[in-house]
């Protein structure tokens, strides 16, 4: 098990906040080496992310990237707005900055925030499709610079293309090779010109993220209910994106609602420590949720969002900071009873290391369920065209429909999963960890957890390649093994790693991209120490598998 920092919890003490000044100079002055892989453009599940302080994160990066966007555009005929937001990281307003400069020499039409603001992944899917709806030419793409819930030293750099979802694998393969063949290259072929005349430049646009977003909340939860039951709501933007949000919503509906921190600082030294002494935006984890858990007598229900506003933390008064499966199973049980316009076919997305709860609650709402492998972009296509209802992975990023039945957004929306914790409450009188104990009740409860265990780059390999046959095994922990799995069974694509299901269990095991590490999930619907047993047996069936 992972060892938890003395620190942890605690608000981060002074000696442990970055330097900004310095990090921006390291912005500007480092050079990357792309001969060091590190130092390359790589585009993981949510973009390129890195810091400047190891040459991971620097100018050369987004110039590179942007122009290769830039191409990637011209390429595929898209020539409508490029909707670009930044978080509250220190890096964010500098890689905006280096980006405008190759956007505008480019001629692309950007649209950045009126007030020079911060906008949430969600709020710029939103834009695009709403942008985009009925058209079939001039169709509008986007640009969200952000590393996620990272330290604070770290900056990111995601594309959304036109379907407003995370950006597949081709895509991102191509943008990521065009924009190291710029780097290997001193950056010749990319366009640019000086800063104050992209600002300045026809083609750079100012506008109101904030207005349209706010305005449609109601098509997708019952903002009315939540405003007539008086539900006490407390809000924690953990300084990020959505903190300039939040005023104009409760103004808006009229709804009991404290935000109770909308400090905004590139150090975030009102964090409370992660698990491991590292200052993360991280509204899943205890730790970091500190804060918001010791208000929450003061509140009905409470929530929280990461820097870009993409996940969701729930707190509740009966039972604390939600684990990120058990909300996601109450708030499927709940949707599908109260969304009477939603297709009698959609379906329940989830990826396939999140907990069989969600299995369970969508055969007792006769939904079909689909299983994809880790990974949002897999739910965009159903979310479009309205056969997934709601897409969720178990590290509490998820989305849903509007209520008519049409898409909302097609990246994970942490604003709308904090609001409907408050619906769920204002509609059934009970608070979503209720409501989950009501399910489990019924359906079992479930014992999950994901622990790390160390593995070689060349170990990390064989378990992307193993199979069912060379793992071989007939029984966990005391029970049959009904299936073993290396693709996801909603769509059949590979998930590099593997899964293996029992009648009261399972575990999936699949290797870190960026750490020494693999990761193995695990569930039992029969007791704590059961789940010991299954990560014990699958963690010696590895150990097997490595020896050959």
């Amino acid at each position: 098990m992972a060892k938890v920092n003395p620190l942890a919890g605690k608000t981060a003490e002074p000696s442990m906040l970055i330097n900004v000044p310095r990090l921006v100079t390291a912005y500007f002055a480092g050079k990357p080496d792309p001969s060091i892989p590190a130092q390359r453009v790589s585009f993981g599940t949510s973009g390129h992310r890195g810091s400047a302080f190891n040459n991971a994160f620097n100018e050369a990066h987004i110039l590179a990237v942007s122009q290769a966007v830039c191409d990637h555009r011209k390429a595929s005929g898209i020539t409508g707005p490029l909707f670009v937001g930044i978080d509250t990281h220190a890096l964010a307003e500098p890689a905006l900055a280096s980006a405008l400069e190759v956007f505008a020499a480019n001629g692309v039409e950007v649209m950045i925030d009126e007030h020079d603001g911060y906008t949430p992944t969600p709020v710029i899917s939103h834009a695009i499709l709403t942008t985009n709806k009925g058209r079939t030419s001039g169709l509008a793409d986007g640009v969200v610079i952000t590393p996620s819930h990272n330290p604070p030293e770290d900056g990111g750099f995601k594309y959304n293309p036109p379907n407003g979802g995370p950006a597949d694998t081709d895509v991102t393969a191509g943008i990521e090779r065009a924009a190291n063949r710029f780097l290997e290259d001193d950056l010749k072929g990319v366009k640019r010109i000086p800063y104050d005349r992209a600002r300045k430049s026809a083609c750079v646009h100012r506008y109101d993220y904030i207005g349209p977003y706010v305005a449609d909340l109601a098509d997708v939860v019952d903002m009315e209910a939540i405003r007539a039951s008086g539900v006490k709501i407390g809000i924690d933007p953990l300084g990020g994106a959505a903190v300039r949000y939040w005023q104009p919503i409760i103004e808006r509906y009229g709804i009991a609602a404290t935000v109770v921190s909308d400090a905004v600082d590139p150090t975030f030294r009102f964090m409370t420590v992660d698990w491991d002494g590292k200052i993360r935006m991280d509204c899943s984890s205890p730790y970091a949720m500190a804060r918001l858990i010791g208000l929450r007598d003061k509140f009905d229900v409470a929530f929280a969002n990461d820097t870009d506003a993409d996940r969701h933390g729930i707190v509740t008064r009966s039972n604390g900071l939600m684990n990120p499966n058990h909300y996601l199973a109450a708030a499927i049980a709940y949707l599908f009873g109260h969304r009477p316009q939603w297709r009698k076919d959609s379906a329940v997305g989830k990826t396939i290391v999140s907990s069989a709860i969600i299995d369970r609650v969508a055969k007792k709402l006769g939904r079909r369920l689909v299983e994809t492998p880790v990974g949002f972009k897999w739910f965009v296509d159903g979310l479009i065209d309205g056969s997934f209802g709601f897409g969720g992975e178990e590290s509490a990023g998820a989305s849903f429909l509007r209520r008519d039945g049409t898409v909302w957004t097609t990246d994970k929306d942490g604003i709308i999963l904090g609001l409907l914790a408050a619906e769920m409450m204002a509609q059934t009188k009970f608070d979503p960890s209720q409501l989950f104990d009501q399910l489990t009740g019924e359906l079992g409860v479930p014992y999950y957890e994901r622990i790390d265990a160390p593995a070689t780059p060349a170990q990390k390999n064989l378990l992307k390649a193993l199979s069912p046959a060379k793992l071989a095994m007939k029984e966990l922990a005391g029970e049959p093994v009904r299936t073993a799995l290396t693709a996801a069974p909603g769509n059949g694509q590979s998930f590099g790693g593997i899964k293996v299901s029992t009648d009261n269990g399972w575990f999936a095991a699949r290797p870190s991209g960026t750490e020494d590490v693999y990761k193995i999930y695990a569930e039992s619907f029969r007791s704590e120490a059961h789940l010991r047993q299954i990560q014990q047996e699958a963690q010696t069936a590895i150990a097997l598998a490595f020896r050959g």
